[in-house]
Order: structure tokens, then sequence, then C-alpha cells
């Protein structure tokens, strides 16, 4: 009884001490977990204290300006970050305007201010791509891209070769109104220079341009052109710089072609020459019937010498290879290479056709038949390919044991001969575009002239004229006769022809130094004797 009356007594004792124990916990809790600020500790106010709503309010308040100057951090953080995004973007931009993809520039017609502005960024990037305000870091002597110098009446070119002059007048259309654009464009630019409208300047003209410019192309950039004119005084001189730019690669045409019952008519006229015809016709054989299958032989034959033994080869070819496909026209008179291609063409009965004009000692591949194809159009192209002149074989291999046969000699090199850019005989057209140009000029008789009568028609019309070096064009090699019966014109281009025909540059001059080499090499044999 005693006990349960002390500890009903010591009870309330006991939740006051509890109750003592977790304010004192409380208090020690709420001192640690007061938020510091900048340079002291919060503290707390007292429970009672008159100030303890003022004091929540502070630290409130202390904490909002934290969160307010965290939130300021990061928006200050994501604007450097925006800033930075668009400086790379520009960069990147730059870089693109700088080496655009010229398939990538589309040429919108329906938006002409963003094709024009497109055209225009690509433009100045070929600028920044050239040459033009800085040097190039270039790997070998050879990577130079060389300048050709001009002036008002001539070109000076650096890669002339044997067929070409060190000087020569800009006679192609493209140059010489290339060179007449820019020097009047250099001109103009002299005499409304930026800056002060107001100010007097001496007017130039093309009369005050020092013959010293210099040009270059870049292929895959343009033409960097440097004029100098006179100035006001003996030694002073004014320098225009100009570039104009290529511009981006465009589609023009994307169409299918199908030649597969298109037909060539070989014309071959002829005169003797039994046995050329012979190794022609074996060419023949091979590339024409066998390889491509789709072409016509008509051989015009001048005279009656050597005929019967022509027209039994072709016979024979036509048995053997089951050849039907020819025509023999024979004409009683002086040779005439013109009349001989215009009587060919003129015969033909069939429909419309391709006509190749061939000489006997013309090599061709089934390739080449091809290109004559895809190069002509009735009533928009011609094709006058540039064929590649075989020298002497016996000269070339004159040190050999042996001559190669004939197709390890046709190797296009400039060892083993030349393209034959001065010569307009070898040319594919169709019949249709021939007779409407009139044809040959019948009143050249004998060899040469009459094949640039007909060049400079087609020249003259509004056909294009398709002219470049091919690989499966040879014309191989045989001893020219320049007749007595010729014109001086005529002769004189004969013997320049036959010139030509012989051997390189070096190989004649080991000839011409024959004798001086062979006595070089004999003291040369004695002195190892001696020794």
């Amino acid at each position: 009884m005693m006990l349960r009356r002390g500890f009903i007594l010591f009870f309330p004792q006991l939740v006051g001490l509890l109750v003592v124990a977790c304010c004192s916990v409380s208090i020690v809790y709420m001192l640690a977990c007061t938020p510091k600020g900048d340079n002291r500790q919060l503290a707390l106010p007292r429970v009672h204290s008159p100030t303890a709503k003022e004091g929540y309010e502070v630290i409130l308040q202390e904490r909002e300006e934290q969160h307010h100057n965290y939130i300021i951090s990061l928006k200050k953080q994501i604007a450097q970050l925006k800033a930075e995004l668009q400086g790379r973007s520009k960069q990147l931009k730059n870089m693109e305007d700088q080496h655009p993809d010229p398939l990538d520039i589309q040429l919108d017609h329906s938006n002409p201010e963003k094709a024009q502005a497109n055209l225009l960024a690509f433009l100045r990037s070929q600028i920044d791509k050239a040459e033009v305000h800085s040097g190039i870091k270039l790997s070998t002597e050879y990577a130079a891209v060389p300048f050709e110098s001009f002036t008002l009446q001539k070109v000076y070119q650096l890669e002339t070769g044997l067929t070409r002059h060190p000087e020569e007048k800009p006679v192609r259309k493209d140059k010489r109104d290339e060179l007449i654009q820019v020097i009047e464009l250099a001109v103009g630019s002299l005499n409304n220079p930026e800056g002060d409208v107001n100010a007097k300047h001496r007017v130039y003209t093309a009369s005050d341009f020092v013959e010293a410019g210099i040009y270059r192309t870049e292929k895959d950039k343009g033409t960097l052109y440097e004029l100098t004119f006179k100035g006001d005084t003996k030694h002073q001189f004014k320098k225009i710089v100009l570039f104009r730019p290529f511009g981006p690669v465009m589609k023009v045409k994307n169409e299918n072609v199908n030649v597969a019952d298109t037909l060539i008519n070989v014309i071959v006229p002829l005169a003797k020459r039994a046995s050329k015809f012979r190794q022609f016709m074996q060419n023949f054989r091979e590339m024409g019937i066998q390889q491509d299958g789709r072409i016509h032989l008509t051989v015009v034959y001048f005279g009656k010498e050597q005929m019967n033994e022509v027209k039994s080869i072709l016979e024979n070819t036509s048995k053997s290879a089951n050849f039907k496909n020819f025509t023999f026209i024979h004409l009683n008179e002086e040779f005439s290479r013109g009349k001989g291609l215009d009587v060919g063409a003129r015969l033909w009965k069939g429909s419309n056709v391709v006509l190749f004009f061939c000489d006997v000692d013309i090599y061709f591949t089934a390739e080449f038949l091809n290109s004559c194809r895809l190069n002509t159009q009735p009533g928009k192209k011609v094709f006058y390919p540039v064929l590649f002149s075989q020298y002497n074989p016996s000269i070339i291999y004159g040190h050999h044991d042996s001559i190669p046969s004939l197709e390890q000699q046709l190797i296009i090199k400039k060892e083993n001969g030349f393209w034959r850019d001065f010569g307009f005989g070898m040319t594919c057209q169709y019949r249709s575009d021939f007779i409407n140009i009139g044809g040959f000029d019948l009143d050249i008789k004998g060899w040469g002239g009459e094949d640039v009568h007909l060049y400079r028609k087609y020249l003259h019309s509004n056909l294009i004229v398709i002219r470049t070096p091919v690989r499966g064009l040879f014309h191989l090699w045989h001893e020219k006769q320049c007749l007595d019966e010729l014109t001086p014109e005529q002769y004189k281009m004969c013997m320049q022809s036959k010139a030509m025909n012989e051997a390189s540059h070096g190989q004649l001059g080991m000839l011409v130094f024959k004798q001086e080499i062979e006595t070089h090499l004999h003291r040369q044999k004695l002195s190892s004797k001696k020794t």
C-alpha cells in the first residue's frame, strides 16, 4: 500500500524530468539545424522571446535571398551557354560558307532572293579557297599552277609542245572575249574608284594597260587576273586584281540514250594501197563486225590500178565473216578525198545514218564507235575527234631486236606519237546534217584542204561541234608522198605533216646528232682501253 502511494507521488516528478529532457533535446536539435549566413550563424530566437516572430521572418528572408541569388546564378550560366552555343553555330556556318558542298547548293527558282544569296556566298567562298589573298602550301614544285602572260594582242603560253607556238594571238573566241572583258572591267574600275565620287580623276583607257598582265586558272575555283596600268608619273603604276569564280556544279540534263539500233556507215575513199586496205580490213573485221556489229562499210575507189585486189579482200572478208553490209563504188577518175566521201554519203539509200569519214590508215576500237554514236545528234551535234598519230616505228623501236605487234605499238605516250590536233579528216555526223550543210567543196582536188572547209561550215552553223582527244582512234604511220601536182599551199601542208609524223623532238635530235654521239662513244671506248 505504501509502495503504491510512493509510486503515485514519484510519477509526476518522473514525467517532469522526461518533459525537461525532451525540451533539452529539441533545443539542441534546433540549434544544430539553424542555417548559417555568409559570415555568421543565425541565432534561434527563444520561444517565449518577444522578438521570436521577427527572428523567424529574418531567417525566412535570408533563405529567400539565398534561393534568389542561386536562381540568378543559374540564369547567368544559362545565358553564357546560349551565347557560347550561338558563337559555335556562327563558326560552323562560316566554315560551311568557306567549304560548301557544290551539290548542296540548291538554286531554288521559287525563291530568287535565297537562290541569289546562296550563289553569292558560294562565289565568295571560291575567292577564299583560291590563292588570291595568301599562298597555299604545296607538296612539290610540280603542284604549282603556273601563270600565263598576255598583252592586248598576244598570249604567251608555258605548256606549248611541238604543235604550239611560244606565243600566239588569242584567236579562240572564248579566250579573246575573256581577255577583252577583263581589260574593259579593269578600265571601268579605274575610272570609277571607290570613295570620293566628287574628286577629279584621270580617265583611263585600254592603251594605258602595261603589256604585262598575268592570269592563271585553278580548275575547281576560278581564274585570277593581275593587270598593271600606267600611273600619273613614269614610275607610278596602277594594279588591278580580278577574280572570276567558278560557280557550283548544276544539273542540266538527265536522259537515257539508247544506241542499240544506231548504225554507222564507215566511208573510206581509196586509190591503190591494197596492202594498207588489207590491214584496215583486219581491224574492221575485229572491231566493227565481231565486237560492234552495227556497222556498214562504203568503199569509194578511184581508178583501176589494184582495184581487183581491193575487191577481192572485201569479198573474202564478207564470206569469212558472213558480212553483207558493204557497198563498193568505183569512180574512174583522179583521186579526190572530198569527192569520194561526198559521193559515198549521198548514195546512201537507207534512213538517216551516222557517217564516219575514215581513211585506210586509221585504226579504231569498238569503244570509239560508241563515242561516235554518243557525240552525234541530228540537227544538234557533230563529232570531230582528235586522233593519236603514230610515229615511225623504225625510229621508235630502232634500238630493239624487233618491232612489236601493232596492238603493242598503239600506246598513248609522247615517245610513241602525238595528238593530231591540226587534222580534221576523221569526223562523225548524221547524214542529214552533212547534206544540209552543203557537203564537201568538190573543187578541191588531191590531198588536204577539204576537211578544213567542211569543219568551218559546221563551225559557221548552229550545230554544236564536239572537238576532243579520243583514246580509241589512231593514225598508223606510213611514208607520206607529197606529189608535185599539189598546189603550193597543199604541198606545204603535206611536208609539215610529213615532218610531224616521223618522231618526237628528242628522237629527231638523236638522229641529227647521231654522228656526234657515235664519235663521243668511240672516244670513250678508246680511253677506257688505254686505262
